[in-house]
């Protein structure tokens, strides 16, 4: 590696260890964020700084804010009736970007899974029953990723509210098997979101 200082290289490396970056990409945007220092490096950081301060969850929905009360929960138009229950932020900023739905979220932070040990205490399904009363819902949308674990995590909440009487719909057609929300298109969560069915 040619550049010089541990910093540097500290720095090349933690950013390597990104969601979708490598060593040669950390390498470059580090090369090209120094070169720009004065510049974007210095907004960057500063950015960086404000966020790790001041990033909090939801205490109703779980998205990422910088408030206690996120702007969708607070936004009285949201108050639908409806809720859809994502997995994890990023889906709820996926389906956010394809604007085609208008309601309010609920995150669960994970999926069930066996394997990892993650049980339904583990996740925010308590939560999303209190709110079912509290916000007058009628209809939970359960756009979870069509993997064994979304799936699991789909079945499990669709038996946990059928008591409540609330009208349960989850994702239909375009969310392919083993798909994870995040990385699909705006049209393909805006047709999948529109086609929901009925679970």
């Amino acid at each position: 590696m040619a550049a010089s200082g541990d910093e540097i290289e500290t720095l090349i490396a933690t950013m390597a260890r990104l969601p979708g970056l490598g060593p040669r990409s950390a390498r470059r945007i580090v090369l090209h964020l120094i070169r720009r220092r004065t510049g974007q490096m210095a907004q960057l950081a500063s950015l960086m700084a404000s966020v790790a301060e001041n990033a909090r969850e939801c205490l109703v929905c779980g998205n990422i804010t910088q408030s206690d009360i996120c702007p969708i929960c607070e936004d009285p138009a949201r108050a639908s009736g409806e809720i859809c229950v994502v997995t994890e932020v990023a889906d709820l900023w996926a389906l956010e970007r394809g604007r085609a739905f208008h309601g309010r979220y609920h995150v669960l932070g994970g999926s069930l899974s066996a394997l990892d040990e993650i049980g339904p205490e583990d996740l925010r399904i308590p939560q999303l029953i209190t709110r079912l009363a509290e916000e007058n819902i009628a209809e939970v949308i359960l756009a979870l990723s069509a993997t064994v674990e979304g799936q699991t995590t789909a079945h499990y909440i669709a038996e946990a509210l059928t008591p409540t009487g609330v009208t349960v719909t989850g994702l239909a057609q375009g969310v392919p098997i083993g798909g994870e929300l995040d990385y699909l298109d705006d049209g393909t969560i805006t047709a999948a979101l529109r086609a929901r069915r009925k679970l």
